[in-house]
C-alpha cells in the first residue's frame, strides 16, 4: 500500500516549567507514527519542506520514507510551544511557509492520502479541490493549526475557520481536538453540519477524556465514544498526530471502528506520556 502524507515540517521549541527542548515537529510526528506500524509491503511518500541546517532533527524518520517529493527550503518555521498543565498550550511561530507544491497527475498512484494542516497554510482550498478531483481514494484531514489565526507577534489564537464546509466537502475523515472542533463552524449542531457535506467520519479527540467519532446512519447522526487510556502526562506534544496516523492506517487496512479508536487512543496516550521524541520512539517497542 502506498500512502501519501502532506504537511509542513517545523522545529519545535518546547518549554514547560521544568523542561526546554528543541526537536523535530510538525508532520514529523505523523511520519513517526506511521513508521512504527506499517508493514514491509507498505510505502510512505512525504510532501513537506525541509532545510539542510535542521534536517538532523528529522533525518532518522524521514530517511525511512520515499523522499521523492521533499522540498528543500532555505527556512522552515520554528514554533515555540509553552506547555501548561491546566490549559491549552501557547503557540508562537517565527515564520510560516507558503503552501506546498503538489503534482496532481501523480496522485492516483497512491492508495490513501493523509493531510495534516500543521501550520494551517500547508495547502490552499483550491489545492485540496484539485487533490479531490485527481484522487479517488480516502483522504484524512487533521484540522490542526488551521483553527488558529496568526495574531500579534505571530502568536496562534483560536478562531472560527472561514468556509470550512468547502474543505469538508473534499475529504473523508476529519480530526479535531476540542478547541479545534468548536472552530469548525458557528452552528448549533457541528457534527450534522460537517457530515452533511459528505465527510464520512468526524473525530473529536478530547485528551484524557477519550475520543468521540461521529458518523451518519441514513439521516441520523450517531457517534461512538471510547475512553482514554490512563497515563502520567508528559508534554503531550505530537499525541494528536500519532493518533491520526494510527487511526488512518488501521482504517485503510479495514479494521472495525471500535478497534481503530481503541488502538489510536492507546498510541496517543503513550505519546502524551513522553517528554521528547526520543522517549516517543520507544513506541516501536510497545
Amino acid at each position: 500500500m502506498k500512502i501519501l502524507v502532506i504537511g509542513q515540517s517545523v522545529v519545535d521549541n518546547i518549554k514547560t516549567p521544568s523542561l526546554k527542548i528543541i526537536q523535530a515537529g510538525g508532520i514529523y510526528y505523523t511520519i513517526l507514527g506511521l513508521n512504527t506500524i506499517i508493514q514491509p509491503s507498505d510505502e510512505i511518500y512525504l510532501i513537506t519542506s525541509v532545510e539542510k541546517k535542521s534536517y538532523k532533527y528529522f533525518k532518522e524518520e524521514y530517511d525511512k520514507v520515499n523522499k521523492k517529493y521533499l522540498i528543500w527550503s532555505d527556512l522552515i518555521p520554528t514554533v515555540t510551544l509553552n506547555i501548561y498543565k491546566d490549559k491549552e498550550r501557547d503557540e508562537q511561530y517565527n515564520s510560516i511557509n507558503s503552501s506546498l507544491f503538489i503534482k496532481y497527475e501523480a496522485l492516483n498512484k497512491f492508495d490513501a492520502i493523509l493531510l495534516n494542516m500543521i501550520t494551517g497554510f500547508d495547502i490552499t482550498l483550491n489545492q485540496l479541490k484539485n487533490v479531490r478531483k485527481n484522487f479517488n481514494g480516502p483522504i484524512y484531514f487533521d484540522v490542526h493549526s488551521m483553527a488558529r489565526r496568526v495574531g500579534q507577534n505571530m502568536k496562534r489564537e483560536f478562531r472560527t475557520i472561514t468556509d470550512f464546509s468547502e474543505w469538508a466537502e473534499n475529504v473523508d475523515i476529519i480530526q479535531a481536538n476540542e478547541n479545534e472542533f468548536n472552530c469548525l463552524a458557528e452552528v448549533e449542531n457541528i457534527p450534522k453540519y460537517i457530515l452533511d457535506k459528505g465527510t464520512k467520519y468526524l473525530i473529536k479527540t478530547m485528551g484524557d477524556k477519550g475520543t468521540r467519532v461521529y458518523m451518519k446512519d441514513g439521516k441520523e447522526i450517531k457517534s461512538l465514544f471510547i475512553s482514554a487510556n490512563r497515563i502520567e502526562e508528559g508534554t503531550t506534544v505530537g499525541c494528536g498526530d500519532i493518533f491520526g496516523s494510527v487511526f488512518f492506517y488501521n482504517y485503510i487496512k479495514g479494521e472495525n471502528l471500535k478497534n481503530i479508536i481503541s488502538k489510536s487512543n492507546k498510541s496517543a496516550a503513550f505519546a502524551a506520556s513522553c517528554n521528547n521524541v526520543n522517549e516517543m520512539k520507544m513506541f516501536y517497542n510497545e
